[in-house]
């Protein structure tokens, strides 16, 4: 894709899911039990993945808190999840589904690694890498396939939820391919949506619905050709979620992440406290580099960051503007441990982790939000309070 400075025309594709997709009927019920848990202790401990087929859900982790939870606390939450979605189906309905929970109390061994004492520092949960990432093919500062992906899939459950679009179901899916001309995305070459639908829509009414929202959602001029318009490929997508396909809570990472226009470190978001460097360090380096790029250091960054178990620094920073960025991808990697603290406790209190503020990202992306979008303190990693202290520090 590139060569020297300059990037050449090619297509790139990404695919997004809908909060009715098996595995984020998962990754939502997990986060409910993570808010659950912070809701009652900010340092709480989670661990949660959760499994769905016909009519059943199967909790599994584990955990720590000083207040008491109980199971029947747990498996409401699990309930009232599935129910905000909108599965009241044969096959899979939040009232009646069995609900099993097999959560357990945290391993001694991870929590002598992971906890502050006399004499050590908070170390990170897991050794892993985590990614971040942000460019200029959007407002959102995010890669345009993946946002746009998110948008149509979120403007159908709107509807949805909203009472106007009753022909469709909780469960789709939606892929875009875009062209791009000297490394800007420039139109939509293909737009694919499957959605999940009632037993007598025809085909065509599923179609014209669609058509509706992916033009108001794609910028002017984007829409693609009408025989690379596909909707529902197969004809018909009657049953969907858990009932037609088993689902697991973190096997849409790339979909959570960037679409794949970034590297990912391969671990999940959903269903970990943030003591989990998966997740947290995850955000930080998103917050990094969106405030890189929304500071004018940079038109795209991708930011590496690397911890090992039980120890609270990061072990590497590693950043890439991709031949983009005013001053040298080494001094931008040296300033930023001046301007945040990457200590898993030190991010948690930046961005204010602590807080039940999880439910609201399992689904349409954990980046290219609005910081306080699903309410006060949610996706705080999607703020630019760091634009000053980055040009301050980078002396522009």
């Amino acid at each position: 894709m590139m060569t020297g400075k300059t990037l050449m025309s090619y297509l790139f594709t990404s695919e997004s899911v809908s909060e009715g997709h098996p595995d984020k009927v998962c990754d939502r019920i997990s986060d409910e039990i993570v808010d659950l848990y912070l809701g009652k202790f900010g340092e709480s401990r989670v661990a949660c993945e959760t499994l769905t087929t016909t009519n059943r859900t199967v909790l599994a982790g584990e955990v720590r808190c000083p207040h008491p939870v109980s199971q029947d606390e747990i498996i409401e939450a699990a309930r009232q999840a599935v129910k905000s979605i909108g599965y009241e189906q044969d096959g899979y309905h939040w009232a009646n589904m069995t609900v099993e929970c097999h959560l357990h109390d945290q391993s001694a061994d991870i929590a002598q690694g992971v906890d502050s004492g006399d004499n050590k520092d908070e170390g990170a949960g897991d050794q892993g890498i985590m990614f971040g990432f942000a460019c200029r093919e959007t407002d959102e500062l995010m890669p345009a396939p993946i946002h746009y992906s998110h948008r149509i899939l979120k403007s159908l459950a709107d509807a949805r939820h909203a009472g106007t679009a009753s022909i469709l179901g909780p469960d789709s899916k939606s892929q875009i391919t875009c062209v791009y001309e000297n490394g800007q995305p420039v139109r939509a070459e293909s737009v694919v949506v499957s959605t999940q639908h009632v037993e007598d829509a025809s085909e065509q009414d599923v179609r014209d619905l669609v058509r509706e929202h992916v033009m108001a959602v794609l910028p002017e001029g984007w829409m693609c050709a009408e025989d690379k318009f596909y909707v529902n490929p197969t004809g018909r997508f009657v049953i969907g979620g858990p009932d037609g396909d088993a689902g697991l809570t973190g096997r849409k990472i790339i979909v959570d992440t960037y679409g794949g226009a970034a590297p990912h470190g391969g671990g999940a978001f959903s269903g970990k406290d943030p003591t989990k460097v998966d997740r947290s360090a995850a955000y930080a380096a998103r917050y990094l580099a969106k405030n890189i790029v929304a500071a004018s250091l940079a038109e795209r960054c991708t930011i590496q960051l690397s911890y090992a178990i039980g120890v609270s620094y990061p072990l590497s920073v590693f950043v890439n503007t991709n031949q983009t960025g005013v001053i040298e991808d080494t001094r931008i990697a040296a300033i930023i441990p001046d301007v945040m603290d990457l200590r898993p406790r030190g991010i948690r209190e930046t961005l204010g982790l602590n807080a039940p503020i999880y439910a609201s990202t399992a689904a349409y992306g954990h980046f290219g939000r609005k910081a306080g979008e699903a309410g006060p303190g949610s996706f705080p990693w999607e703020a630019l309070d760091l634009v000053d202290t980055l040009k301050s520090a980078a002396g522009k």
